[in-house]
């Protein structure tokens, strides 16, 4: 009995430690979400990050995003076994999620207005900021369903390829001008967390 009592209290401690680890995760700034900050546009990406077409196999439609969150690729898909390739930056623990969305809106330039959630995670952030090289949101946003999530641009080209935003996904400013040209509203994008096997 004693042992028993002693892997309950062991248990209920794990859990314990996770909770106020998870807890201080969702309280970390993200780091990508510097208001006011100018892209240093001569970040040069690792090559691995660079736009660019790669085969790639799959049954979706041309047209379609599939987002992988693991590789931090988000892909175009071209057909005949090809998709444009980008690197993107993507959610910090506890900010990953997966699904099934279209783009129901595109901005230029977009204005940023953080989310109630965002704002209790980060009362630092500005409640409203119009769009401009400055904005966090880069030079062109393209909005996931209902969601509060985006595809957007940075004016933090260093953080692509790392895991550090509050769910959305972002490209660097010139990347996300030629994803923004390519796609229209009702595009369908697919977010995986997991790669394929």
């Amino acid at each position: 009995m004693t042992k028993f009592r002693h892997l309950i209290w062991m248990v209920m401690a794990a859990a314990g430690l996770m909770l106020s680890a998870s807890h201080s995760f969702a309280q970390q700034p993200d780091v990508g979400d510097q208001p006011g900050l100018l892209a240093d546009d001569s970040v040069e990406l690792d090559p691995e990050f660079r736009k660019q077409m790669v085969l790639y196999r799959t049954t979706e439609a041309p047209g379609t995003i599939i987002i992988s969150t693991a590789e931090r690729h988000l892909y175009l898909i071209q057909g005949n076994g090809r998709a444009l390739r980008y690197g993107i930056g993507v959610g910090r623990d506890g900010f990953q999620w997966q699904g099934l969305v279209n783009i129901t809106r595109k901005a230029e330039w977009p204005d940023w207005t953080p989310p109630p959630e965002m704002i209790a995670r980060q009362p630092y952030l500005p409640r409203f900021m119009a769009g401009g090289p400055g904005n966090p949101l880069g030079a062109r946003a393209m909005y996931l369903g209902t969601t509060v999530y985006r595809i957007h641009g940075t004016n933090r080209p260093d953080t692509i390829g790392t895991a550090v935003s509050s769910g959305c996904f972002r490209l660097v400013n010139a990347d996300v001008a030629d994803l923004y040209d390519r796609v229209p509203i009702g595009t369908k994008v697919i977010i995986r967390q997991k790669p394929e096997l």
